[in-house]
């Protein structure tokens, strides 16, 4: 073991190797897999869907201003690691295809409709990583991603008298789920009805999460939501 002045000047050589090498951060050394779970009241089944494509994007990058604040001894190496273990990392999911057998393969844009209607409880994302490049299986990330309807009804009430037809994006109260929203309107014979569908989901997860797995495998933490 080196003395601690030794330890900092590692550390801080390894930040500007990161720095040098194509400025990428954590999450994009993981492969993602995802599934979008939504769950209805009473005893009809969910509906499973599996995420074509997760694309990370880091939200806050604090990796240069990090570097330059340690060089003018602006704040310490300490605190400028647990600047970096707050980056939140965004997980866009933008299509998706159905876990029933009947319809395997169909990938397309998210297209559900979310409101109005009663019957889901409940919105489920699940998460699993792996390191990239490697032979093991995806583990679950230990974090959970839940949207109960009550939560997005409220705010969906409240955008029913705004414009906007697009650009609507309503979040859980954690803030660890993005529903991004096409509002549409359907002519019927009596009236014009408002309805909110579902175009593409983002999960916020906390960088220093990456490496929390939890136990299991993908079919163990999907099986209570598959289809017959």
């Amino acid at each position: 073991m080196g003395d601690p002045n030794s330890r900092k000047k590692q550390a801080l050589n390894r930040l500007r190797a990161q720095l040098r090498k194509k400025k990428e951060s954590l999450a994009d050394q993981f492969d993602f897999k995802m599934y979008i779970a939504f769950v209805f009241k009473e005893k009809k089944k969910s509906a499973l869907f599996e995420v074509s494509e997760v694309i990370p994007v880091m939200t806050n990058n604090y990796e240069e201003n990090i570097l330059k604040g340690v060089r003018d001894s602006s704040y310490s190496l300490e605190s400028s690691i647990e600047l970096l273990q707050k980056d939140v990392v965004q997980l866009h999911a933008p299509r998706y295809q159905s876990m029933r057998r009947d319809v395997i393969g169909c990938t397309q844009e998210m297209d559900f409709i979310l409101w109005p209607r009663n019957d889901i409880e409940k919105i489920v994302c699940l998460l699993f990583s792996r390191w990239k490049e490697s032979d093991e299986p995806f583990r679950p990330v230990q974090a959970k991603f839940e949207f109960h309807h009550g939560d997005y009804e409220k705010q969906f009430l409240h955008v029913l008298s705004r414009k906007d037809k697009t650009g609507i994006v309503v979040n859980n109260p954690n803030q660890s789920v993005f529903l991004f929203i096409d509002r549409q309107h359907l002519q019927t014979p009596k009236n014009k009805a408002t309805i909110f569908k579902l175009c593409s989901i983002c999960l916020y997860l906390p960088q220093e999460q990456l490496t929390h797995w939890a136990v299991g495998t993908i079919e163990d933490h999907l099986r209570p939501y598959m289809p017959e």
